[in-house]
Order: structure tokens, then C-alpha cells, then sequence
């Protein structure tokens, strides 16, 4: 019942929207012929009954397939997320007006209705329908570049890296959401690209599956095929526990990772579970420190434990952290252990969607995570906050495309 008043009011909330909307609608095309108008204004109420009999009918169709939901979830909220922008500009309008008939009242004279030129009205709708349909047209395009897989090369140089890992090469990889993916054969693509950097180490730092060990069947031995000769070492993200999932028991649940554990050891990667390991080459050693998922959002969970993790890494001069989430490096990390050189994390995606040109670097992830993409320095301490592999939710890539990190320490 309370699904049911819920759907209703977003129905009632969409259709004044479609309403108001419709006013720009009516006024960017007053000029045109009437058959256009009509055709026009029909393909307009067409699109939006067809949106909202979709987001209506389609929870009681069970459909199993999650990538036609994702699909038809994006169009819909791409259409209703280019209306929305398309009314800032309208209320903008309609102030505007509102404000020139107030002063007319009280001048007691008529408004100043007969201006030169494009009315100003006219200009702001065209704003606002071009704006929106804009983002609209971007979402839909972002859909072939979920595997163009962007290689992005960072040199970072450390005074009290061993002389041995001068020269490492280290591929970060991370959120590679398997349960999303549809075509092995791109992703495949993307594992070429990897080894063809022939690196000495990969990390992969969190978000294998979007929920069930099982997402991973058709991609198992697609990963497997990755090498490295010091190895290839993995943390967990928020999405491998299974806390978005629904189950049975709780003995459910803990299968599931326990089998996502195994899937991992199976591929010849070695999972860090809120422990450290140590790295040797040419003589030198440097700590290898793998967390759990930790976050300061609180509506991730903490599962990471650095007080297990940390202690005796002290005697190494160079230290690497994975550790999922980005926010951890502000609330715990560089507070609380300084001596953590590089913390290498994932989860934001770069929200799948942005711009990043030279001098420019935007996404709306960024109200929200202050590290959120690329490179971040704070002192002697580094982070990297690797794009993602795969994605989830909306399928595809705006501006933010998957990312394959090439790190070569100095």
C-alpha cells in the first residue's frame, strides 16, 4: 500500500512537471506552422505517457534481466532530469515576470509587453529545453562507451621508496561490477590492454560483483587471465558483501562471499582482508596494507580495521594501502597514520558522468566526495582514486570513461 501511494505521487509530481514544462514547449514553437505544432505537442505528451505508464507497469513485470531495468531507469530519469533543468529556467521566467507585473501595479500602468526583439521569455525556454535535452542526448551517447577503456599513466616519486621499487610498475584496477557487464568479449578487450603493460603488480581495490559471487561465471576465467610477476593482491568494496541483496538466512549470505573469496583465490589473487603483507624486490621490502571496506559516509558500512591491519608495518620505510572508499583518506588515514605514503581506492566512478579536459574537471559526485577521480596530495601522503572498470546503475560512460591506472613509482 505504501509502494502504491508512493508510485502515485511521483505520477502526480511527473505529470505537473510534463505540465509546466509544456508551457516552453508551447512557446518555442509558436511560430510554427500548425501541423508541425501538432506534431510536435503530440510526439511530446507521447514520450511522457509512454515514461510514466514504463515506471508504472514495469515493477510488476519481475523482469529479470537488470540491464533492461537499468536501461529503461536511465531513459526515464534522463528525460525527467532534462525537464527538471528545463523548469529552472522557466521559474526563472515566470519570477522575472511576475516581478515586471508587480512593478507595473504599482506604477498603475500596463506591464512593458511589447519589447523588441526576442522576448526574453522565448530565449529562456530555448535555454532551458536546449540545456535539458542536451544532458538527455548525453546520457543515451554514453551508452557505447561503458568499455572504451582509458588508460591513465601517473609517475609518483617518493624520497624513501627503496632504491629496489624504483621503476615498479603497478596497474590499479577497481569496481568492476561483473554483474552489470554484457559483453565478455569488450571486457576481454580491456584485459588485453592490461597485460600488454606487462606490469609487476596489480591491486585491485574493491567491488568485484554488484551483490552475488555468482555475477562472476561468465568472467571468471576473463580475469583469471591476469599476471603479474608480484603477484596480483584485492580488497573488498561495499558491493561484495551482499548487503544490497535480499536472502533467506544469514548462513545465505555469508556463503555468498565466502564463495566470492574462492572465485578470487581461484583467479590467482590474493584477497587482503584488513592485513598486510610485505613486498620484496632486489633485496628491499615495502608493505603492502589491504583493508575492508571503510567509509565515512554514513550509509556505508565500516567493515575495514586498520588497528588489525597496520601494526607491524612500522619497519618499513614505504608503505601502500588499498582501501575502497576515498572518504576513509581524509577521516582516518592521513589523520591517524602518516606514515602511509600511497592509499589507492575506487567506489565513486567518477559517477559515470562529467567533463575532464585540460583545466576542466567536473562530475556531481564531487558535492559529494571530496577525492573523487585521479590524483590527490595532501603533505608527503598520495591518493588515487581509480574511475572504475565497470559500472553500475546508469550503463553507460559520459566525459568519465573506465579506467585502466599505469603507476610507476620513483
Amino acid at each position: 500500500m505504501r509502494s502504491r501511494r508512493i508510485t502515485l505521487i511521483v505520477v502526480v509530481i511527473a505529470i505537473l512537471i510534463d505540465l509546466y514544462v509544456f508551457q516552453a514547449v508551447k512557446t518555442i514553437t509558436q511560430g510554427l506552422p500548425s501541423r508541425w505544432r501538432t506534431g510536435i505537442f503530440g510526439a511530446y505528451w507521447g514520450l511522457s505517457i509512454l515514461a510514466l505508464a514504463t515506471f508504472v507497469i514495469v515493477p510488476y513485470l519481475h523482469l529479470q534481466y537488470t540491464r533492461v531495468n537499468s536501461y529503461l531507469t536511465t531513459i526515464i530519469l534522463g528525460i525527467y532530469i532534462a525537464k527538471l533543468l528545463a523548469v529552472v529556467f522557466l521559474l526563472v521566467d515566470d519570477l522575472r515576470r511576475l516581478i515586471q507585473w508587480v512593478i507595473a501595479k504599482a506604477q498603475s500602468r500596463e506591464s512593458a509587453a511589447g519589447e523588441t526583439g526576442i522576448p526574453r521569455s522565448v530565449f529562456l525556454s530555448w535555454l532551458g529545453m536546449g540545456l535539458g535535452t542536451g544532458v538527455f542526448a548525453s546520457l543515451v551517447y554514453g551508452f557505447g562507451n561503458k568499455y572504451n577503456y582509458k588508460i591513465h599513466r601517473v609517475k609518483l616519486a617518493f624520497g624513501n621508496l627503496p632504491a629496489a621499487f624504483k621503476g615498479l610498475k603497478i596497474i590499479q584496477l577497481s569496481d568492476i561490477h561483473s554483474g552489470s557487464l554484457a559483453n565478455p568479449e569488450a571486457v576481454n578487450k580491456g584485459i588485453d590492454l592490461v597485460l600488454a603493460e606487462k606490469p609487476d603488480l596489480i591491486l585491485f581495490t574493491g567491488d568485484l560483483v554488484n551483490d552475488l559471487a555468482k555475477e562472476m561465471t561468465n568472467y571468471q576465467a576473463i580475469f583469471g587471465r591476469l599476471q603479474a610477476p608480484m603477484g596480483i593482491y584485492s580488497t573488498l568494496g561495499n558491493h561484495d558483501y551482499g548487503d544490497y541483496a535480499w536472502w533467506e538466512t544469514p548462513e545465505e549470505k555469508v556463503a555468498n562471499l565466502d564463495h566470492l573469496k574462492q572465485i578470487q583465490k581461484e583467479m590467482g589473487w590474493r584477497l587482503l582482508m584488513n592485513e598486510h603483507v610485505a613486498l620484496e624486490r632486489g633485496g628491499d621490502q615495502i608493505a603492502l596494507i589491504g583493508i575492508e571496506n571503510w567509509s565515512a559516509k554514513a550509509r556505508f558500512p565500516k567493515y575495514g580495521r586498520m588497528d588489525l591491519a597496520y601494526p607491524g608495518t612500522e619497519k618499513y620505510s614505504f608503505k601502500i594501502l588499498m582501501s575502497h572508499d576515498p572518504s576513509h583518506w581524509d577521516a582516518e588515514v592521513r589523520p591517524h597514520y602518516p606514515d602511509i605514503d600511497l592509499m589507492l581506492s575506487g567506489h565513486t566512478h567518477g559517477m559515470q558522468f562529467g567533463i575532464e579536459l585540460p583545466g576542466i574537471k567536473f562530475s556531481p559526485v564531487q558535492f559529494v566526495y571530496k577525492q573523487w577521480a585521479g590524483l590527490y596530495e595532501e603533505g608527503r601522503q598520495r591518493l588515487y582514486v581509480n574511475r572504475g572498470y565497470g559500472f553500475i546503475g546508469y550503463p553507460g560512460r559520459f566525459g568519465i570513461l573506465p579506467e585502466i591506472t599505469v603507476i610507476e613509482l620513483a
